[in-house]
């Protein structure tokens, strides 16, 4: 039988949020979180509207997720993000314990990648699903900044 629930599925949902962020002059990052092929939480960034730095895609997932389990830890869950979380996003994650973290584009600058040991040492991390895809949204919404 196909699994029709894959990274790849669940990726294009972290991206629709992406693209409402977008829509809204917010920086187009989306997130999801998964338990059990069933999503539990769906986010974008909303650190303009809040006027919040740390109203970032994950940290809203992270916490509404939570709300649904009933609990602080996100074992058993994977986040989904169309962007390699920050410093403080893997932080938040790291106190979670999520099992699986899978975003798409790389972030050089800014990107938990630079430093070694952000994560929870049992979270699986996984990279470069629908790359293209989620770089080309981050793209296109600085190009139409810049005009």
């Amino acid at each position: 039988m196909i699994q029709p629930f894959n990274d790849e599925y669940f990726m294009k949902q972290a991206l629709e949020e992406a693209k409402k962020a977008f829509e809204v002059g917010e920086v187009p990052v989306g997130a999801i979180v998964v338990s059990k092929d069933q999503i539990i939480a769906r986010s974008h960034n909303l650190t303009e509207r809040l006027t919040d730095v740390t109203a970032h895609a994950e940290m809203q997932s992270i916490t509404s997720a939570a709300e649904f389990l009933g609990g602080k830890y996100l074992k058993e869950c994977t986040l989904y993000v169309t962007l390699e979380p920050c410093t403080m996003c893997a932080g938040a994650l790291y106190w979670s314990q999520i099992d699986k973290i899978v975003y798409g584009a790389s972030d050089d600058k800014r990107g938990a990648s630079q430093h070694s040991g952000i994560y929870h040492p049992k979270t699986e991390v996984v990279h470069g699903i629908l790359e293209n895809e989620c770089s080309e949204l981050m793209k296109l919404f600085f190009e139409e900044r810049r005009k």
